[in-house]
């Protein structure tokens, strides 16, 4: 019995170290199997083009495009490295017209033009209608040695050089030069509509005023109407012109600023050739 006991002792001795030994060989090769796997799993990609970029792509990630690293890369389609770029860097927005110009904005400024222009609207005329009114005979004998065809081209030129300034103003905004001399010269058109008392049947008024000295007084007014109805019959071809001229069309060149501005200078000629040798000068 002691021997039976012995042998059964021994038996179970050797199954445990046998156990222990397979248990100690199984972690061991799953060990090296892991560390085998991850090794070769992981590999270093370099860049065929010769840039210089490099990417580890992990066996896990191989299905998954745009995969990024550290190194400013990122994984393209093919399994590829391809640098990130940062769009608004490579693209950057420009700004539109309208954006400028807003960024642009001086509210103080146009605060100053707009008082200035209403300065240069009511001042000059209240002015010119007071020294009619007041100053009879200084206005009478400054006009006098002045033809009516002169007072009609002096009062034109003037008229049709502030509606000039005008549309060189709203075409360059930001040159300040063309709204001073735009508030100059409507300053000095206002101020002979005042002496002129300007109106529809400005006829009768300056008779009254002026008497027999009227001629140069009523040839300046003709002078300041034909050049208003000039910049009319402008403004009414210009539109015309935008509404029916297309785009791909060779006559758009009509449609461009300095075109317009010369079609504007030959309607104002033809408006004071009217003036001048259509008999208005002598009749009114």
């Amino acid at each position: 019995m002691a021997t039976e006991q012995q042998s059964t002792d021994q038996f179970t001795a050797r199954q445990s170290a046998d156990t222990a030994n397979v248990d100690t060989a199984n972690t061991t090769g799953t060990a090296d199997v892991v560390d085998t796997v991850n090794v070769e799993s992981t590999a270093t990609v370099a860049d065929p083009a010769g840039s210089g970029i490099s990417a580890d792509i992990d066996s896990g990630t191989f299905g998954m495009s745009g995969t990024s690293d550290a190194l400013g890369t990122q994984i393209g389609p093919g399994h590829r490295p391809v640098r990130r770029t940062d769009p608004s860097a490579s693209h950057p927005r420009v700004p539109s017209m309208a954006e400028r110009e807003r960024s642009e904005w001086h509210k103080s400024r146009w605060i100053a033009f707009i008082v200035a222009l209403l300065v240069a609207i009511i001042v000059p005329y209240w002015a010119g209608r007071q020294l009619a009114m007041t100053g009879t005979q200084t206005v009478v004998d400054a006009v006098s040695p002045i033809d009516p065809r002169g007072a009609a081209l002096i009062a034109w030129v003037v008229t049709s050089m502030t509606f000039m300034t005008l549309g060189m103003a709203v075409m360059e905004t930001r040159k300040v030069i063309w709204r001073v001399l735009f508030i100059l010269l409507l300053a000095v058109e206002q101020l002979i509509s005042g002496v002129g008392l300007l109106r529809l049947n400005f006829w009768y008024s300056t008779y009254v005023v002026y008497g027999d000295a009227a001629a140069p007084i009523n040839a300046a007014n003709l002078g300041i109407l034909a050049s208003a109805i000039g910049l009319a019959v402008f403004a009414v071809l210009y539109v015309g012109l935008l509404v029916l001229i297309r785009k791909d069309s060779p006559l758009n060149v009509l449609t461009r600023s300095w075109s317009a501005l010369a079609i504007f200078f030959v309607i104002e000629l033809v408006a004071l050739a009217v003036v001048l040798f259509g008999g208005l000068v002598t009749t009114v």
